[in-house]
């Protein structure tokens, strides 16, 4: 007689759906995007030319990627309610003994503008395939914008309007902190950008897609996405990894570094920024990281932050045979351009707009309400009922 197998914990390798959008190969270490593999785009793509494709399932030509540059320009400027409704919102609480702030409350934040959007959209009360894709340029638009602002205005700065004339990572660079930004910093945002664009059914992907499929609108699907990439287990490894950076000291020895690690492993303690659910080598997004925060260090004469994750990530694997992840050089990368610890999460966001939203065009364009099984271990049944007096 045969035995149904338990389903695992966590959906673990059910396939739940369908999808053009992203391949993964967790053995080899392969992440494609529509049969684009990540190393080809990391090194030649804008993230641009990486929303159209991950929207329409190729690379545009010339007068589609200017058309869509043209869309997300007009989209950036965000309407004045917004604005005012942001300088309403609590502050984010920067913990003690990290410069340039810790993680806050910016997810609460971006949570909130996201689905407040919804209501200024020109579109809001059309739900069709078309109206969808304009919300989605729109979002991916505004996205940014809403995160660049924030964190400008919580650093004391007031909101700057976006440049027509500059791209998508220069524009949210720029509305951040003030100045044109220089080609090494808007390069490495967009290959940061491109990384995270995609990564198939991830927590939050998967969430904007059971949300979809009820038929609710675009912007409660991406709600849904930022809800559940707030997420400790999700999102956020990389703030934690540039804690875990500061709380050992930018001036650490050696020694001190590993007896910090060795520290936490003998105490079982979690060391972010390591293992996959789905690598089971290098996560192919970290090779390009680790080189993107090597030439920030030396581009502005300090490779500390670098060195310290290098001999990090040598324990790691020494100890625990873990490669590192997408978040662990994120962390040194973001923190010397400058970009303060609270941000990191919703730049997260800032880039896997696009993924969200192209997967929930596809889910719409073949729509099936997902609604699963539990396996169930309760009580047996039937139970019998007992009377209220005799419990």
């Amino acid at each position: 007689m045969a035995v149904e197998a338990k389903p695992k914990g966590g959906l673990e390798d059910v396939v739940a759906t369908s999808s053009r959008i992203c391949f993964l190969d967790g053995d080899r270490g392969v992440l494609a995007y529509c049969g684009h593999d990540i190393h080809d785009l990391a090194r030649n793509a804008t993230f641009e030319e990486t929303c159209f494709l991950l929207w329409h399932g190729r690379l545009p030509n010339r007068a589609e990627l200017g058309d869509l540059q043209s869309q997300l320009a007009a989209a950036r400027p965000l309407p004045e309610p917004i604005l005012r409704l942001m300088k309403m919102l609590p502050p984010s609480h920067p913990s003690a003994g990290a410069a340039l702030g810790a993680p806050g409350d910016s997810m609460d934040a971006l949570r909130t503008l996201t689905s407040a959007l919804g209501h200024y959209d020109p579109d809001a009360q059309d739900n069709s395939q078309a109206a969808s894709y304009r919300k989605a340029v729109r979002l991916t638009a505004q996205i940014a914008s809403l995160v660049a602002t924030w964190g400008r205005m919580q650093a004391g700065g007031g909101p700057l309007a976006p440049d027509p004339v500059m791209g998508h990572a220069a524009n949210f660079l720029y509305m951040l902190f003030g100045d044109r930004p220089n080609a090494t910093y808007v390069r490495a945002m967009d290959i940061a950008l491109t990384l995270h664009a995609d990564h198939e059914l991830n927590a939050s992907t998967f969430a904007a897609r059971v949300a979809a499929a009820t038929l609710t609108d675009i912007h409660s699907a991406i709600v849904a996405g930022i809800g559940t990439l707030k997420g400790p287990l999700h999102g956020g490894a990389n703030a934690e990894v540039m804690k875990m950076l500061i709380e050992i000291g930018q001036d650490a020895p050696p020694e001190r570094i590993d007896a910090y690690v060795k520290g936490k492993l003998a105490r079982k303690e979690k060391i972010s920024g390591f293992g996959h659910r789905v690598y089971n080598t290098e996560d192919p997004r970290a090779t390009h990281l680790r080189k993107m925060s090597k030439e920030l260090g030396q581009k502005v004469g300090n490779t500390k932050w670098f060195e310290m994750s290098e001999r990090i990530e040598a324990l790691i694997k020494s100890e625990k045979k873990l490669y590192p992840n997408v978040d662990f050089y994120s962390a040194s990368t973001y923190y010397t351009m400058g970009i303060a610890i609270d941000l990191y999460t919703p730049i997260f966001a800032v880039s896997r707009i696009s993924g969200w939203t192209a997967h929930v065009l596809e889910q719409l364009a073949n729509n099936r309400l997902i609604r699963p099984r539990a396996d169930y271990t309760g009580p047996t049944y039937p139970q019998t009922w007992i009377p209220l007096e005799q419990r």
